[in-house]
């Protein structure tokens, strides 16, 4: 399995738990709402928010689902007309590897810095000479 398929069923499978065949309309579209930001809010799911454009979206969402689209298709279709935003776990594609791979570039650097920190001990001034003292 390559690493992209390896994403994207990693990306997909909370999805895949949304199409249980016992799960109700409302459990559907709860679970759903949690999984969409609210474009008022943006730091709030669309099942926190109290945000009028945010009881639109799950109005949306639960008419789609009641019409028998898939999960997937809702999100495609909230992703279509608000953009990428509105997930929130945006899917792997150019425009997104810096959010998928920053963290972890971030972590490495922080992890060099800290090594060369460790590593480098500074001289004890009490082992220069004079002609040293004088220059530091």
């Amino acid at each position: 399995m390559t690493m992209r398929t390896a994403l994207l069923v990693l990306l997909c499978t909370p999805l895949w738990a949304l199409a249980q065949p016992g799960a109700s309309l409302d459990e559907r579209v709860n679970a759903l709402s949690a999984e969409l930001r609210c474009v008022v809010c943006q730091n709030q799911s669309l099942a926190d928010s109290q945000a009028e454009l945010a009881q639109d979206m799950k109005r949306e969402v639960r008419s789609q689902l009641a019409a028998g689209r898939s999960e997937a298709q809702v999100v495609d279709f909230m992703v279509q007309r608000y953009g990428d935003f509105v997930r929130y776990r945006p899917a792997l594609q150019p425009s997104t590897w810096l959010l998928w791979v920053g963290p972890l570039l971030g972590l490495l650097a922080g992890a060099v810095v800290l090594a060369r920190r460790l590593r480098h001990t500074p001289e004890d001034p009490h082992d220069l000479n004079d002609a040293d003292r004088l220059t530091t």
